[in-house]
């Protein structure tokens, strides 16, 4: 049976939202809700990592993976939220490949990262995961985005960064560095989009990216962009609340 992180090195389309409430139930209710993957925002959501287990046991129970952005790429936010078992990490905010190198190798046990070891906790249950290091590396998501004009320019070369799968698109941040502010349909953020694509192609990784709009996802994936995210558990209610707030009455 392909695993999720097959079918995402293998560029298969998926779907996923990003989880901003800091809130179980609300995973849980995304988790049932037929998506992918779900993605803990601790870099912009209201949680902490103090919520971060509950939201990984609520899609856990839905078989859903369930991946982390952290606050930044230091090592030791990233091996914690691996430690209590996220799936794999979306790195925010790095320019160069060098960032990258060392942001990745931060995913790994040694001696292709430098992971801390640890058998004890929650991914390695708590003692009883019989794998060895080079399994475990193996089976983390390395999601890494180009958000910046510095990543963008460098992004055929972060894209062929040994251990990153994923390039990943923050449309309002790279469309504001830009000098383009939310402009997602003018013609120079969309040459940039099929860089990011172009060069995720050539280094057999997959594309990924954000939209507010579900409505798109297949000209994404047209696009070429498999690793899809759509909206978060804050906007998804919002936007639900909205639309049965402002209802009309049937006559």
């Amino acid at each position: 049976m392909t695993t999720f992180i097959e079918r995402v090195r293998a560029g298969s389309p998926t779907r996923g939202t990003f989880l901003n409430l800091g809130s179980t139930l609300a995973a849980e209710v995304c988790a049932l809700s037929g998506f992918d993957w779900l993605l803990v925002d601790l870099e912009h959501g209201a949680g902490g990592e103090e919520a971060l287990v509950g939201q990984i046991l609520a899609g856990a129970a839905h078989n859903v993976p369930v991946l982390v952005r952290p606050e930044s790429a230091e090592r030791i936010r990233a091996g914690h939220v691996l430690d209590l078992g996220a799936c794999g990490v979306m790195f925010p905010r790095l320019d160069t490949p060098q960032e990258v190198e060392a942001a990745v190798r931060h995913l790994a046990y040694p001696p292709s990262g430098d992971r801390g070891i640890a058998g004890y906790n929650r991914a390695r249950q708590f003692g009883g995961d019989d794998r060895d290091s080079e399994q475990v590396n193996a089976s983390i998501l390395s999601v890494v985005q180009i958000e910046t004009l510095p990543a963008l320019t460098h992004v055929e070369q972060i894209a062929a960064v040994a251990g990153v799968n994923v390039l990943f698109v923050g449309p309002s941040d790279l469309s504001a560095a830009l000098g383009i502010p939310g402009k997602l349909d003018a013609a120079q953020f969309q040459e940039a989009l099929d860089r990011v694509v172009r060069a995720c192609r050539d280094a057999n990784i997959a594309a990924g990216i954000l939209t507010g709009d579900a409505q798109r996802v297949d000209q994404l994936v047209e696009q070429g962009f498999s690793f899809v995210a759509v909206s978060s558990d804050s906007s998804l209610l919002r936007a639900a609340a909205s639309a049965a707030a402002t209802s009309s009455p049937e006559p």
